[in-house]
């Protein structure tokens, strides 16, 4: 059982942090290099961009998991690696954005639409509370939805 969690490990990490890598990457091409502000409309690709990340890097965790359990997936295992693979996601991707926070300083915190009179750690707060709970909550129903397909199908026994 010890080594089942060790692959579930290795693959949440493994695919979630290739989610975070495209949050990196764009986060530091677009807006650090090329300087493109919040109010652009070339920011509309971003949340696409990231969801699409997440399912992908979901779908081919699961993939993944399916082969080492040797081609046979139940709902939950494919729910619990979709989950792992979310949470390493959004933990890691708060991670970077502290990093990017001590580094670059708040600009790119102030610049975000909806950036408010309140205190900048109350923005703050609700910024990295948004990105973890809702890449959590969008993983779970990814995980779900993408379970469901791939998941063992177990025919019920009928009694007459």
């Amino acid at each position: 059982m010890p080594v089942l969690a060790e692959v579930h490990m290795k693959i949440a990490l493994k695919y979630g942090l290739v989610v975070t890598a495209v949050v990196v990457a764009w986060i530091v091409i677009v807006r650090h290099l090329m300087g493109v502000g919040a109010d652009s409309r070339a920011n509309m690709i971003a949340p696409i961009l990231f969801n699409v990340a997440q399912i992908v890097a979901i779908f081919l965790g699961m993939i993944r998991r399916k082969e080492e359990a040797g081609g046979a997936l139940s709902f939950k295992e494919g729910l619990k690696t979709g989950v792992g693979i979310s949470f390493v996601y959004a933990a890691s991707a708060c991670l970077f954005f502290v990093i990017d926070y001590l580094i670059a300083g708040p600009k790119l915190l102030m610049a975000e639409v909806g950036a408010s009179t309140r205190p900048l750690w109350q923005d703050a707060t609700m910024a990295f509370a948004g990105l973890f709970l809702g890449s959590l909550i969008f993983g779970v129903i990814y995980s779900t939805v993408l379970s469901f397909f791939l998941a063992k199908r177990v025919p019920r026994e009928t009694s007459i």
